[in-house]
């Protein structure tokens, strides 16, 4: 019995003791988890505090890229508009420097014009050297022009406007070297529209003025006739005997000796 009972206790001693020991176990593995949970929570926070660390920094980077792009874009607009407005500086231009080509090319065009029109009316106001009836002398271009208009109203039949047109021209031109030839054509007019007075004054003027001009002789020729035809014999003698005297181998001689035939 009491060997019972000392075993009893025994075994329930022994029963404390390793229930004792099992609960130390158990207390020592719950602290080592504490503290495996504490690390792995510091850990977790650490790496927590990385990640918005980094997330952070990355969104700063990311901010200042989209900063720094956008500044960027606002560079290449501007560079863009700046570029534009240097080409539509630049066509302006060009259409400015067309333009004064142009002007230029309109403007030395104009002014050859006006050098061409100004030699042109120099050249008209210049003196001609001019060979009338095998006589050389210097007009003026207008002289020319208008002994010229005279003489082909005079071969067109046109007498009476001969007749004013030359009066004109030898009161215009008084000095005129185509003065004698003038006076010539002027009584020619005359005497073919049967005026023979003034065309014998105009006939002696010439023969006066210029002795040796080659119409000279026809000149005193037609005045024989008008003293002919005026019945003034005596007078056409004289003239017709002039004629062969002082112009003894002209066409004009020859054709005074047969009137002279005729005369006797």
């Amino acid at each position: 019995m009491i060997f019972r009972s000392a075993l009893s206790r025994s075994l329930v001693l022994a029963g404390l003791v390793l229930a004792a020991s099992s609960a130390s176990a158990g207390l020592f593995e719950d602290e080592e988890a504490r503290r495996a949970i504490i690390d792995l929570r510091q850990r977790v926070e650490a790496v927590k505090q990385d990640k918005s660390e980094t997330d952070r920094k990355i969104t700063e980077e990311v901010q200042r890229a989209s900063e720094e792009s956008a500044q960027l874009r606002r560079s290449i607009l501007d560079l863009q508009n700046q570029l534009e407005a240097t080409r539509a500086d630049i066509a302006k231009l060009r259409g400015q420097n067309e333009q004064l080509a142009r002007d230029l090319s309109e403007y030395q065009r104009r002014q050859k014009d006006a050098s061409v029109s100004l030699e042109e009316r120099l050249h008209k106001l210049e003196p001609l050297t001019v060979t009338v009836d095998g006589k050389e002398f210097q007009a003026d271009p207008s002289e020319k022009r208008d002994y010229d208009a005279n003489l082909a109203m005079f071969r067109k039949g046109d007498f009476a406007g001969a007749t004013n047109g030359f009066v004109d021209f030898l009161n215009r031109n008084p000095q005129t070297g185509y003065r004698a030839s003038a006076l010539f054509w002027l009584g020619n007019a005359q005497y073919a529209n049967k005026d023979c007075k003034s065309a014998v004054v105009n006939f002696k003027s010439l023969i006066a003025l210029a002795p040796t001009h080659m119409h000279a002789p026809e000149a005193m020729l037609t005045v024989a006739n008008c003293q002919i035809e005026a019945k003034e014999t005596k007078a056409a003698k004289r003239t017709l005997d002039d004629l062969i005297s002082i112009y003894p181998t002209t066409d004009a001689a020859n054709a005074a000796k047969d009137r002279l035939g005729r005369l006797k």
